[in-house]
């Protein structure tokens, strides 16, 4: 499965604000491109996508900024690539429905349509909070550690 920059970038967008969710702050896209080393304008593009699915809100003004529109707990990684990946989650195209119907129909049922659905299951069961404690488990994991 190939997840576009777009999705990728949504995704660690949204698990940084994730991670500081509990500060109530609104985070700029300035410094999300900032730490997380993401073109800006490209930023923009995807957290206007981000905000017509309602996943996160904004403010103007000097305070303004974005935040999540619902708690990590309750937005999935399913969530975040449904309103960035457009072809991720379409049909697949039909292959032989002319001449072997029958062969179409073993495809799409017992192929295409259970490969989509485990997809969606997986992504579904995987939320923010999760990506956030992942994220906290890999950063002890790099921590050096100094004995005298």
């Amino acid at each position: 499965m190939r997840i576009s920059a777009k999705g990728r970038y949504a995704l660690a967008a949204l698990t940084f604000m994730a991670q500081r969710y509990n500060n109530g702050e609104y985070i700029t896209i300035l410094s999300i491109s900032e730490d997380l080393g993401i073109s800006k304008i490209y930023l923009e593009q995807v957290f206007s996508l981000l905000k017509k699915a309602e996943l996160v809100f904004s403010a103007k003004g000097a305070q303004g900024g974005y935040q999540l529109a619902r708690t990590p707990k309750e937005i999935t990684v399913l969530d975040i690539l449904s309103a960035v990946e457009v072809s991720l989650f379409e049909q697949a195209q039909d292959t032989v429905p002319e001449k072997a119907p029958e062969i179409e129909k073993a495809l799409r049922r017992s192929a295409f349509e259970v490969l989509d659905q485990s997809i969606e299951k997986t992504l579904r069961g995987i939320t923010l909070a999760d990506l956030v404690s992942a994220a906290e488990k890999y950063k002890q994991d790099h921590t050096l550690m100094f004995y005298i």
